[in-house]
């Protein structure tokens, strides 16, 4: 296959909106230095991304993954579960939060603290 069109892309992409983005994020992910999967055949990077998806070598679905994958400016992080969240907090319960000390009590640990109580 010399050159590649959209028509030979279109069954593996059915939606050609889709398809264009996949094969600009490929020739994005090319020209950055990504390894080829067919021969170049001095073609371009485009023509070489669609060569690539209409021969399979680069799956429409690991495309679609990492195009979505570098849209993305937050990163999931994991949370710990409530029931974890419980275990860590019941190590604080036994000693009196910060928040339930009263203006008073608060001056008194002060002094206390600075060696005037």
């Amino acid at each position: 296959m010399a050159r590649v069109t959209v028509e030979d892309c279109v069954d593996k992409v059915p939606n050609r909106f889709e398809l264009v983005m996949l094969a600009a994020h490929r020739a994005r992910e090319i020209a950055a230095g990504g390894p080829l999967t067919v021969d170049r055949d001095n073609d371009k990077n485009p023509v070489v991304a669609l060569r690539e998806i209409a021969e399979e070598t680069q799956s429409a679905e690991a495309l679609r993954e990492r195009l979505i994958e570098s849209n993305q400016t937050q990163i999931e992080v994991d949370e710990p579960e409530e029931d974890q969240m419980v275990m860590l907090m019941g190590a604080e319960t036994d000693r009196p939060a910060q928040d339930d000390l009263s203006e008073e009590k608060l001056l008194r640990a002060l002094m206390e603290a600075q060696g005037r109580g």
